[in-house]
């Protein structure tokens, strides 16, 4: 899915002519200017003042070899690129027409589950501001977007009133995938920006939704979301926010969905280790060997220890990694 790292220069900033002729020219920047104060500096670069920028461009700097292949890439061009590879599906979730519209929101259907073929529609949002900032939110034709495919496959919804809406649909479970956690999506910058709060409560109206995966934080947690007291449909859903490979401790994590048949849905998150060795050998140069020079460099990553004195932070609780967690059945799943 598509992330701030993906979208913004070093994950904060849109791209202009004058970063991207920075990104493939001579001069690579290695310090800011004397004197330069580093919060306005931020704040300036996260706004887009150009005058940020040109305090930014008068740091020292060291001459390097010219390179057209650092230049900066758009949206559009970012979702091309997942059709240049060998994986499977064609294009990684992205269709045609996200290449035509440059949009890089998206769903999916899952294979067999239950007696129900597909029962899961995967909904991957993009929640990048592209107006800056690494902090996250959608605009609203994406919440519009949203909001007409949990319509699609949902029988029963509460409608803005809270009162129940029914139509004759084929449900299906949903999975919301995107980038930003709710908390993160706190980003306004730009006209017509939704944060994250109204995408929770515009999911809380569907019961057909049981999860929310996610990242940015680079940390492991696990938050349940409830319906308000009172509501006509009661449950709610899960927000499952999973570590990055780049940091300790370099875990993926399994999402698993099984029907318990007694009304209840449980969804399994297991952490993994990846495959490489402990140690990476005194000359690393396999796939596998990398891999675990990787994991200790990711172990004594100093910026982590000075933050929390320890590199364990990003794991999580013990509720946060290896968990169960249960869910109303919001439908018939098995006969």
């Amino acid at each position: 899915m598509f992330g701030n790292h993906d979208g913004l220069v070093q994950g904060n900033v849109p791209s202009s002519a004058l970063i991207a002729a920075l990104a493939t020219g001579p001069a690579k920047i290695i310090d800011l200017p004397p004197g330069t104060n580093i919060a306005a500096l931020a704040l300036g670069l996260q706004s887009g003042d150009p005058a940020a920028l040109q305090t930014l461009f008068a740091g020292p700097v060291r001459l390097v070899t010219p390179d057209a292949d650092r230049r900066p890439l758009s949206r559009t061009e970012t979702i091309a690129e997942h059709f240049k590879t060998t994986g499977r599906p064609h294009g990684h979730g992205y269709t045609d027409w996200n290449l035509t519209t440059g949009k890089a929101y998206y769903t999916f259907d899952s294979s067999r589950f239950g007696d129900r073929d597909p029962a899961v529609r995967g909904i991957v949002l993009d929640t990048v501001n592209p107006y800056g900032g690494s902090e996250g939110s959608i605009d609203a034709e994406q919440l519009a977007w949203l909001t007409a495919e949990l319509t699609k496959v949902s029988s029963r919804y509460l409608a803005g009133d809270g009162t129940v809406v029914q139509q004759r649909v084929a449900d299906r479970l949903v999975v919301i995938y995107s980038h930003h956690t709710i908390e993160t999506m706190t980003n306004p910058a730009g006209p017509g920006r939704v944060l994250g709060p109204a995408v929770r409560d515009l999911l809380l109206r569907f019961p057909n939704v049981v999860l929310w995966v996610n990242g940015h934080t680079h940390r492991n947690t696990v938050t349940p979301y409830a319906r308000p007291a009172g509501s006509a449909v009661t449950g709610g859903f899960w927000q499952v926010n999973t570590a990055a490979h780049v940091d300790w401790p370099q875990q993926a994590r399994v999402v698993e969905l099984v029907d318990n048949t007694d009304g209840t849905l449980s969804i399994f998150g297991t952490l993994i280790d990846h495959a490489a060795p402990r140690l990476p050998g005194s000359s690393p140069d396999g796939p596998l060997e990398l891999a675990a020079l990787s994991r200790e460099l990711a172990s004594n990553d100093w910026q982590i220890q000075a933050a929390t004195s320890t590199v364990d932070g990003r794991r999580g609780s013990v509720a946060d990694r290896n968990v169960e967690l249960l869910v109303p059945a919001p439908f018939v799943l098995s006969r």
